[in-house]
């Protein structure tokens, strides 16, 4: 039997933005909303299983009841820009996924669906509404039911007439009247005043109707029936705002709403560009589209021509012959961590022949040559992923050198926005014979298995031919787009300095780990006792229902939101709660402790290498759209630092030598130094030029006031809206950091602009320049193309506009720091300095360093780092040392 879904787009995108915590793929876009709506569509997909189905959407911000109430919808404010860049991105989504869209000019959402509905009903088909708006159930009918969508966008209430009866005592009809009397804030729906649901309720019960109410006031007294007659317009109007329309001119027929399940081929792409990695596996879909009908054949040939040799011990020697030859390579290992990856087996590729050679024989005696060839940094070699290659040899114990072109890392460069591209990507990009895919050959999980040598073998050595060919195709590439420089004289040589930052790992001193841990366990046992004491009861803190029904039903404060199972429980509620009670700040002092407990305690205890003693992060190049590195197998970057006990963390860190020290380095504001130089403006320059605290003078030039009027507030709403403009915040954001309302913080963010008209030049004239070219690049040309910057969809443009303005400042810093590293290690090489680089984090460079080299140093390292770049404004770094990190900062 037929089976209608008709979806509420619009209000189920705002409920699912509001609901979600923040989420930010790789290129930036906020995505939370969009992943909310998809997760709560996928689930009405699986347990209803509808035959048709529609997502209908409001077409703009006029409709026809604006005719008659131009307040109507007037109290709501502008959508926040991180909710409106969304929606092109739903829309997107939603066609991949094969579910039809409508939206009508002049009309609502809930026009085209009642319409819609109306029909369907008329017809005998089976419909269902999903929307968290309870205008809704006015639709409810024999055949249509109203699944309204509470806590967020995870939990359903249906409703049939039966349901509503139930709850309101009322026919779906009536839901109309009710909202005539009581009306509706978020839809500027005055209703009469004073009259909520229950007063609205019992006038029901007892007349009827809004016109039933109206014409028996006399039975009324008092106050309510004063109100009644005077809001009596206002009544009648409400309920015909109120009233869904069910006559939408409709161009649409049945047909164009059939659904017939989700669309393989353009789903998987589509969930894959947003990195909604959790839905691609719930679905099992890959994330790249199938190869056209008549392709594969001809992929298959092409690939079965190439000459492809499976090395056995008898053929190393003809193979070493033909070292001099082989440009490219692909190294297979197996894990995520190439610190405990195992090599599987090596393609090597020449343009006449490919090889591959089995792990087990590259280790033998016999294989001398070849592994002296893999270590040779003078035989120049094309790979992908070379970083991690060299990781993985190293681990087993074979050297790498000579990485000259790798091909993830240049598509990288050449498109950033496309994170972490595949191999099999890559050939397809490129027009090269199409890569089987791993989970193919190997299985994926529990079922990972090696393959036979003969499958294993062809798949490898067509990895390495695929890389010689991309490599051709990818260096015009870089000389068309001037970004050799960048790729051969920083991103490629940085590859290597992390490779070898990675191989030395930074010591831990297990024993003041454990310690620490003992500490920590110890403050976790008496915020426990504490927050027991005070709340009179034992009970699980970390069971967010438990500590719900503590909170707000046993101390009574007030709910700030709820999900699926109670009382919403989160950080950003409990900051909320916060000045309401003093429990409220010891829980959240405990979930901080039970974090670092958790997470930085046991966690780097697990990955202290036994055999070294250290911990061994892995930098991942290709991941972040700006150019900064990333950090995993531990993660080292976001050890928090803004509480002493978070910093603690650090003291573990030492140097692995007896009589060295710690050294580390931090650039000083470099992003807004980075902004001072590209914007040229000469009150933020006059503040770096005369090394005065940046966030102190913005907040004297915005306020205008003299330094020792600048109070903690001013100095806070300063960084705020400094650091703001630096990552293109919005008002709603900044209202957010600061706690402020949004219109205050705009008149904050147009204020700054007024001062520092330096940059509100740099960035109108950075959009017009990226809407010229499609893209803007760095101080070192490194680019970020922007195809939406042209856009007619204004949420699209706007989302380009600010990645626009951004970007050049975000990307400038992260290549500065990088230089400094490519210029450090150098130094060190030429001077013969035994001083090792460690760690990079975001902005700073840790170093172990031995005594007698501690004081060239100390000199060395600010001059290189602030030599790294020349801009009109010095860049400086601060630089501290000690016995373990913690000392060095």
């Amino acid at each position: 039997m037929d089976k209608l879904i008709l979806i509420d787009g619009n209000n189920i995108i705002y409920r699912a933005f509001f609901a979600m915590p923040p989420l930010t793929n790789t290129a930036g876009q906020q995505t939370n909303a969009v992943y909310g709506f998809t997760t709560m569509l996928l689930r009405l997909i699986e347990e209803h299983k509808p035959t048709h189905m529609i997502v209908a959407f409001d077409a703009g911000k006029v409709t026809f009841r604006h005719e008659g109430y131009e307040d109507y919808k007037g109290g709501r404010q502008k959508t926040p820009p991180e909710l409106s860049e969304q929606f092109p991105l739903l829309k997107d989504l939603l066609k991949n996924l094969g579910v039809p869209q409508f939206e009508i000019g002049n009309y609502e959402a809930d026009d085209i669906i009642g319409t819609i509905s109306r029909q369907a009903d008329e017809a005998g088909r089976q419909v269902m509404i999903v929307s968290g708006d309870k205008d809704m159930l006015q639709l409810a009918s024999e055949h249509t039911t109203v699944a309204l969508i509470r806590k967020g966008v995870t939990e359903v209430e249906l409703y049939g007439p039966e349901q509503i009866r139930e709850k309101y005592d009322l026919t779906p009809e009536q839901i109309i009247d009710l909202k005539g009397l009581m009306g509706d804030a978020s839809d500027n729906i005055p209703g009469v005043p004073g009259v909520g649901e229950k007063t609205a309720l019992k006038l029901l019960h007892q007349f009827g109707s809004v016109e039933g109410v109206l014409a028996g006031t006399g039975e009324l007294k008092g106050k309510m029936k004063e109100k009644l007659e005077a809001h009596a317009e206002d009544a009648v109007m409400s309920k015909k705002l109120a009233t869904i329309y069910r006559e939408v001119p409709l161009e649409h027929s049945w047909e164009d709403m059939v659904f017939n399940g989700i669309s393989a081929d353009t789903a998987g792409p589509a969930l894959a560009k947003l990195e909604f990695k959790s839905l691609l596996e719930r679905l099992s879909l890959s994330a790249y589209a199938p190869v056209a009908d008549g392709e594969e054949g001809a992929v298959e040939v092409e690939a079965a021509t190439l000459d492809i040799s499976i090395v056995s011990e008898e053929e190393l020697e003809a193979l070493s012959e033909a070292l001099p030859s082989i440009s490219a390579l692909h190294v297979e290992s197996n894990g995520d961590n190439p610190h405990r990856a195992e090599v599987i087996g090596v393609g090597l590729s020449s343009l006449e022949r490919h090889y591959y050679v089995p792990f087990e024989l590259l280790q033998k005696p016999a294989a001398a040559k070849l592994r002296d060839w893999l270590g040779d940094e003078k035989a120049p070699k094309s790979g992908y992923d070379l970083h991690r290659a060299d990781l993985a040899l190293h681990w087993q114990g074979i050297a790498f050198a000579g990485a000259a072109h790798d091909v993830q890392l240049a598509a990288y460069l050449l498109d950033p926005t496309e994170a972490n591209q595949n191999l099999n990507d890559l050939a397809t990009k490129y027009g090269l014979p199409r890569l089987s895919p791993d989970e193919d050959v190997f299985g994926k999980g529990a079922k990972y298995k090696i393959p036979e040598l003969e499958i294993l073998g062809n798949h490898v050595a067509r990895k390495s031919a695929a890389v010689l060919g991309i490599a051709q195709k990818q260096q015009q590439e870089l000389i068309e787009t001037a970004m050799t420089g960048l790729f051969e004289d920083l991103e490629m040589p940085l590859s290597r300095i992390l490779a070898d930052m990675e191989k030395q790992g930074i010591a831990v001193n297990e024993g003041d780990l454990k310690e620490l841990g003992k500490e920590f366990e110890a403050q976790i046992s008496k915020l426990v006792t504490e927050i027991y004491e005070i709340c009179g009861t034992e009970f699980n803190l970390n069971s967010p229902k438990q500590l719900g029904e503590i909170l707000f039903v046993k101390l009574g404060l007030p709910v700030v939101k709820k999900t699926k199972t109670g009382y919403s429980t989160d950080a950003e509620v409990l900051e909320k709660l916060a000045p309401y009670h003093d429990v409220v700040r010891l829980i959240l002092q405990y979930r901080t402790i039970a974090k670092l407990q958790s997470t930085y305690v046991e966690g780097l205890l697990k990955e202290i290498s036994p055999k070294t003693g250290k911990v061994h992060t892995f930098y991942r190049q290709t991941i972040a759209a700006t150019g900064r590195l990333s950090s995993q197998f531990p993660n080292l970057q976001n050890i928090p630092i803004r509480l002493e006990e978070g910093r603690k963390i650090r003291k573990v860190f030492v140097p692995s030598e007896p009589g060295w020290s710690i050294l580390a380095a931090d650039y000083s504001q470099i992003e807004l130094r980075v902004l001072a130089h590209i914007s040229g403006d000469e009150r933020m320059k006059e503040a770096f030029l005369h090394d005065m605290d940046i966030h102190t003078k913005t907040a004297m030039d915005v306020f205008g006031v003299t330094a020792d009027q600048v109070d903690s507030n001013m100095r806070r709403a300063a960084k705020a809206v400094n650091f703001g403009i630096v990552y293109g915040i919005s008002d709603y954001g900044l209202s957010q950091n600061l706690n402020i309302p949004r219109k205050e913080a705009a008149q904050f963010i147009e204020q700054y602009f007024e001062v520092y008209q330096g940059v509100r030049r740099y960035m109108d004239d950075i959009v017009v320049e990226a809407r010229k070219h499609g893209y803007v690049t760095t101080l070192l040309e490194r680019r970020r193309y922007l195809p939406e910057i042209n856009a007619k969809n204004f949420n699209l443009r706007s989302f380009a506009e600010r990645t626009a303005m951004n970007t050049p400042i975000q990307g400038t810093a992260a290549d500065i720091i990088k230089l400094a590293m490519v210029h450090m290690d150098k130094a060190l090489f030429e001077r013969g300095l035994k001083s090792r680089m460690l760690l990079q984090v975001h902005d700073e460079l840790v170093f172990e360093v031995p005594e007698d080299e501690m004081e060239l140093m100390k000199t060395l390292l600010p001059e290189i780092m602030g030599g790294a770049l020349q801009l009109s404004v010095p860049l400086k770094a601060e630089v501290s040392f000690g016995s373990n990190w913690y000392e060095a900062k």
